[in-house]
């Protein structure tokens, strides 16, 4: 008897669902990868720019990573000012 197993891959839309709806993606993808917003649904999405299975390279992850952090940083210096 054979066992199947199947993987189970998470994108990265389902790592980011919390903040998914709050967020301009179109604009953070413009400023900081200066890419188009489809660019950024496709990586989201877990596909690379062909179509093919893909999403982000190490080097996206981290620059992704320092976009929502620059993000998070300047809502707080704003929450600040109030």
């Amino acid at each position: 008897m054979e066992t199947v197993t199947t993987a189970t891959r998470t994108t990265m839309k389902q790592t980011l669902s919390d903040i998914l709806l709050d967020i301009s993606w179109a604009r953070l993808s413009t400023n900081y990868f200066g890419r188009s917003r489809s660019w950024l649904h496709q990586k989201l999405d877990g596909y690379n720019s062909k179509g093919n299975e893909g999403g982000f390279t190490e080097t996206e992850k981290v620059a992704l990573r320092n976009a929502l952090k620059d993000l998070a940083e300047r809502i707080s210096t704003a929450a600040d000012k109030i």
